[in-house]
């Protein structure tokens, strides 16, 4: 994985020679572009006895002005496109430098220098509006630590570079300071600002033990860390890397755009010149008239806004969801999730906490409920066992005991207290068990939960429920996909009962259990066969082949690293409300990408049907035609401020 220091560079170094690419040549474009700007103005106030100074001015305005856009971007890149490709690859802007060097040459040298002027200046407010929405994601870096404190041996504190931090390093962290890499508290207790890592507004309580995340804010305490991983592999490097991919990775209408753009340039180059040469005689027109309306056209059939139709857009999504806690490899991918026919979930960790929950207990009406609570809670502190931290959780003890606790494999957790055996186990290891008991035993099960039961001297008292019960936000969510028309599928390797159990509860259209992690693969391609674009959302490394093999993998940030990585969105909170977010803002950034290319198509259409009826000229058709493309600009922006809607539990 790269370092932070190679992401910047390459950040800075990367140019992508496609329509949007990257502009900046620093502020010579801008000053050459006014200094044109000025000279066309002091033309303009000349009179006709200065009519030749006046025509060399408008020559260097042009010049001046479209040195960049026309002469770098049109030219430069239709040449070094073509060499690079063998073949000719023309760049759109070289029709815009063509329409205004033959209205020079006829002799109207203030609509080549105005169509120049319109045109250039409209290129760089585009640049500038499509520049917000990288800028909101380029301020990423700007958050990347750079210095940490380092305990050194004698307990004294240096000041190092965040690069020069070894696994292990010991670190202080004062108040109102940035984290500076990933590790877990030694000492002292804060709240911390983790929004930069989850999107979450909300400071979370951190005490010895907890992990912490580097770029992250700390509170009002002041603690001491161990570093837990490099730089390189922070969780805030790879969402770096992760929103750097997204830059490269185009939708689908985006790749058929660029694709479409030289060959249309292309046809345009040979339609213009025949229409020239055919005009005067099929439609009785001057030759003068004829190459007029050939310049005309040429500025109304060029793709500018077409071209720009999925930057802004893109961009401004991906962005607004990166500050959001949704983080995707590509904007193509997000393009697929708005169009998925069907949605596969693995279970633990994903639909469910992770963790099994004390769901339901019950003990005979002759026990004394607190001293058995106490006694329970005594036994499973002895035990490391998953179940026993979720009884922990549940039970609270009113008197502290001390019993002495055996594990035993098959029977379970068993101990003495006041003369009496106390045993901890699973129902099968038990015999003479009352029916009320089984039939308590029975209905659990059957709902996915797993049962123990509580005994005195082998006499069931007693029996406790778990379950790795649904997060917060699974039944709104699997609700919300059920209403857009999206088939759900459960695909775990528990049992079918427990699978059908979890399925029951939050409305799942299909289970597909005691599936093995080679199987889900397979299973998403018969998902992909069946219903058409398919997502999977994961957590592990077993799901990591189903979420190479959809078309849209998701997972879950607290997941594994693998399944991190593989994936082509991270929901950094392990939220799943977000998913449906995500779905919301993907759905509404296809409708603005359509939107910009009819509308960019139809101006082309309008412009190109009123030149040819002689209805407009140079000036008009650039104003319309700039005016189009910066309205396709800002459309795309408004989904830099698009906010969620809320999911309902």
């Amino acid at each position: 994985m790269e370092t932070i220091q190679e992401q910047q560079s390459q950040e800075k170094h990367n140019h992508n020679h496609n329509h949007d690419h990257d502009h900046d040549h620093g502020k010579m474009p801008v000053v050459l572009y006014f200094v044109g700007l000025a000279l066309a103005v002091i033309a303009l106030f000349l009179n006709e006895d200065y009519q030749l100074v006046q025509n060399v001015l408008f020559s260097i305005a042009t010049i001046s002005a479209g040195y960049h856009v026309i002469l770098l971007e049109g030219l430069g890149e239709t040449i070094e496109n073509s060499k690079a490709q063998k073949k000719f690859i023309p760049n759109s802007h070289i029709l815009m430098g063509l329409a205004a060097i033959g209205a020079s040459l006829m002799g109207n040298f203030w609509e080549g220098t105005l169509l120049i002027l319109i045109f250039s200046g409209a290129h760089f407010l585009e640049d500038y509006a499509e520049g917000r929405s990288k800028r909101e994601i380029t301020k990423l870096l700007e958050m990347n630590p750079t210095t940490a404190r380092l305990i050194l041996p004698d307990g004294s504190t240096k000041n190092v570079d965040v690069s020069e931090l070894k696994v292990g390093d010991q670190l202080q962290v004062l108040n109102g300071d940035q984290v500076p890499i990933d590790g877990v508290i030694l000492s002292g207790s804060t709240s911390i600002d983790e929004s930069s890592i989850n999107g979450e507004s909300i400071p979370k309580e951190k005490a010895k033990g907890d992990g912490v995340f580097g770029s992250t804010i700390n509170g009002t305490g002041t603690f001491t860390m161990k570093v837990t991983k490099e730089n390189k592999d922070t969780v805030f490097s790879k969402i770096l890397q992760l929103v750097n991919q997204n830059q490269d990775n185009q939708t689908k209408a985006a790749s058929i755009i660029q694709k479409f753009e030289p060959k249309y340039v292309t046809v345009v180059l040979i339609a213009i010149p025949l229409f020239m040469l055919l005009a005067p005689f099929l439609l009785d027109w001057t030759w003068s008239q004829s190459v007029y309306r050939g310049l005309v056209l040429l500025v109304a059939a060029s793709p500018c806004a077409l071209a720009a139709a999925t930057v802004s857009a893109t961009l401004s999504t991906t962005s607004n969801l990166a500050k959001k806690g949704v983080l995707s490899k590509g904007s193509s991918y997000l393009s697929q999730l708005a169009d998925i026919k069907a949605i596969a979930f693995d279970k633990t960790g994903t639909l469910t906490k992770g963790k099994p929950e004390v769901t339901n207990y019950y003990f005979a009406d002759s026990v004394n409920e607190e001293n058995m609570i106490d006694i329970v809670v005594a036994l499973e502190k002895e035990s490391n066992h998953p179940l026993a931290d979720a009884i922990l959780r549940k039970f609270e003890q009113k008197n502290k005991l001390t019993i002495d606790v055996e594990n035993q494999i098959g029977k379970g957790l068993t101990g003495n207290y006041k003369g009496k055996n106390y045993r901890i186990g699973k129902p099968t290891s038990f015999e003479d068990v009352s029916d009320e008991y089984i039939r308590l035993n029975n209905e659990w099960a059957s709902e996915g939960k797993t049962v123990v039961y509580v005994a005195v001297d082998e006499e069931v008292i007693g029996l406790i429920a778990l379950m790795d019960v649904p997060s917060e936000h699974a039944k709104a969510t699997i609700d919300y996909f059920r209403e857009q028309g999206v088939h759900t599928t459960l695909i775990t390797g528990d049992s079918e009962m427990t699978g059908k159990a979890v399925a029951k509860q939050l409305g799942i259209d299909e289970v597909i259990a005691n599936v093995m992690p080679e199987d889900k693969s397979r299973i998403i391609d018969e998902q992909k066969e069946k219903y058409g674009v398919t997502a999977m959302v994961g957590d592990g490394v077993n799901d990591a082949p189903a979420l190479v093999n959809a078309d849209v993998g998701i997972a879950m940030g607290d997941g594994t690293d693998v399944a991190v990585e593989v994936s082509d969105l991270v929901l950094m909170q392990n939220n799943l409300s977000k998913l449906v977010q995500s779905h919301n803002i993907s759905s509404k950034m296809n409708r603005v990408i359509w939107q910009n290319i009819i509308f960019s198509m139809a101006v082309v259409a309008f412009l190109i049907v009123v030149s040819f009826l002689g209805l407009t000229d140079i000036a008009i058709s650039v104003i319309i035609h700039e005016g189009s493309t910066l309205v396709v600009i800002l459309n795309g922006l408004r989904l830099l401020r698009s906010n969620f809607k809320p999911v309902k539990n």
